[in-house]
């Protein structure tokens, strides 16, 4: 019998983010991806969600190192606070672990690490892993599929792809080798990117939206040109540069991280600028904004971001005039249109004319649609299939497309973060599970809980009511107070009769107490708060958060 693989998922299966696998071979574990996700709007003062660690914090001695897809947040995010307690190798493209080294130098966790390039094609061991890279195009350069070389067979993991024929650096999604491996050893597993399984037909090549932006350079010459994307989207950033220089405009970056990638991408001749169309930022003010094209970051709207900060005219180093135009070069994530709508309303209020996918074509997916999950569904023929990265809507609409594609019924796995798989001679199987909740960064990394986030929203919502009195530690008897301090639930000027009233409820259900010889701080605690509660619920309809000070003299 061949030794049984155990891949666990940690994140990324059920929502839009917090990608990060780990497969299990011999006793030893390679984390496949260790990303983060942006909060939801009800996540209220936190900055990022992780995966649950506490499973690779127990088996920390035993991860041989970490395989990053490509560089985006959501998969390379996670290993500035990973490294914080483990410390392994991290493998991926020249590019890809360019980016990832920022966030995990700004840590000062670099030392816990080592940044192990590999190229297209290459094959190597790791511990007890045999892992191939295969070029895929996505809408950052440089990404791999992997294939696993097991006991158990090959398994591929596609990592996030498209199939763009015409991609802007030519390197296209190696379909030849998969086709191969397919042919030559059989794909036992296939482990395949769902964002985009809800869509049908093929998503369009990068190459279309060059073609648009040297239209829309065109049509607005004589016009200064602001366009937000990602900044790790080195290809819309060329081709952004490419149609500002074609029209005679200067190119400045703004941003922290658009300066930064920019600069990695140009020293490893990823990007091609002319030096004699860069200028810094803070030389734009001495130019004609007819003659000079921003790349910026900010195309989600977050708040603090360059284009965000422009928009509410708080942009310490551009302030859009009338007249500009903003090109948004992204389509809003799940969650975030909003603040994307809010910023775009804010730059009309400017004077700016904006562009944005809902009016133009500035903007296509890095991810496959149907058309194309099918074609490497088609090519690797594999005997088992599990869906992975997107919500679990997209997880069932790419099982649906293997059942088409021919995996039988009882080979399609639709796992979840938390479950274990483990394929063996005989199949494969959910075999256990493991903790997978959402860890929430707020300053400190796991300081926000449940509960704590549960809070916040009663507070956002319905405000907080602090009852202050002071009582008699042998009677009970209220020997100063209450004082009812309120935030959110009543202006405390325009409702002196009604906090007066409640005051009174307080004393009423004090003085109840203390007659049943109910006078341990708990219990007075209690008294108040039931009071208070029942009170501002029959007059206001409202349930603030209650937060009785019982103190004993």
């Amino acid at each position: 019998m061949a030794s049984p693989v155990r891949i666990t998922f940690l994140g990324g299966l059920g929502e839009i983010g917090r990608n990060c696998a780990v497969f299990e071979q011999d006793g030893r574990l390679l984390l496949l991806d260790c990303g983060i996700m942006f909060p939801e709007a009800d996540m209220l003062g936190v900055d990022l969600v992780l995966p649950d660690f506490t499973w690779l914090h127990e088996h920390g001695d035993r991860v041989e190192g970490c395989l990053l897809t490509h560089g985006h947040e959501d998969h390379a995010g996670g290993l500035a606070f990973l490294l914080r307690d483990l410390s392994f190798p991290i493998y991926g493209s020249a590019l890809t672990l360019g980016l990832a080294r920022n966030r995990i130098e700004e840590a000062g966790l670099l030392g816990r690490t080592e940044l192990i390039p590999v190229k297209d094609g290459e094959r190597r061991k790791i511990g007890p892993f045999d892992c191939e890279f295969i070029p895929v195009t996505h809408s950052v350069p440089h990404g791999f599929a992997t294939a696993f070389h097991t006991p158990q067979g090959v398994i591929l993991h596609s990592g996030d792809f498209k199939l763009d024929l015409t991609p802007v650096d030519g390197r296209t999604t190696d379909l030849a080798r998969i086709g191969a491996i397919s042919k030559e050893h059989g794909i036992r597993l296939l482990l395949s990117d769902s964002t985009n399984a809800e869509e049908p037909g093929y998503t369009p090549s990068e190459r279309t939206v060059g073609e648009v932006m040297r239209d829309l350079f065109s049509r607005y010459e004589g016009r200064r040109v602001i366009a937000a994307c990602f900044a790790s989207h080195i290809h819309r950033i060329q081709q952004i540069a490419d149609a500002a220089v074609a029209s005679g405009r200067t190119v400045a970056t703004l941003g922290r991280s658009m300066g930064k990638n920019v600069q990695i991408a140009r020293e490893m001749g990823l990007l091609s600028i002319p030096d004699s169309a860069l200028v810094d930022i803070d030389k734009v003010g001495d130019l004609d904004p007819a003659d000079v094209c921003i790349i910026s970051t900010g195309s989600q709207g977050e708040p603090m971001s360059a284009l965000a900060l422009m928009a509410s005219g708080d942009n310490k180093w551009l302030r859009v005039i009338e007249g500009d135009v903003v090109i948004i070069s992204a389509h809003a994530i799940p969650g975030n249109e909003y603040t994307v709508n809010k910023v775009i309303d804010g730059l009309y209020r400017l004077g700016a004319e904006v562009v944005h996918a809902g009016i133009a074509p500035v903007h296509v997916t890095g991810h496959a649609m149907q058309g194309e999950l099918k074609t490497l569904l088609a090519i690797a023929k594999p005997d088992y299939f599990v869906p992975v990265h997107g919500e679990f809507r997209h997880l069932t609409h790419h099982s649906r497309l293997a059942l088409e594609m021919g995996v039988p019924d009882a080979n399609v796995l639709l796992a979840e973060d938390g479950d274990v798989i483990e394929l063996t001679d005989s199949g494969i199987d959910f075999v256990d599970s493991v903790p997978a909740g959402y860890l929430y960064v707020d300053g400190i990394v796991g300081d926000v809980g449940h509960g704590v986030l549960r809070d916040r929203r009663v507070l956002a919502e319905e405000g907080v009511v602090v009852v202050v009195v002071t009582v008699d530690a042998k009677s009970g008897e209220v020997l100063t107070g209450p004082e009812i301090i309120t935030r959110g639930w009543v202006h405390a000027p325009e409702a002196e009769a009604l906090l007066e009233e409640a005051r009174q409820r307080v004393i009423e259900s004090l003085e109840k107490a203390a007659d049943e010889g109910a006078i341990d701080i708990e219990t007075l605690k209690r008294h108040v708060r039931r009071a208070v509660g029942q009170f501002v619920n029959e007059r206001t309809r409202r349930r603030p958060m209650i937060v009785p000070v019982v103190m004993e003299a």
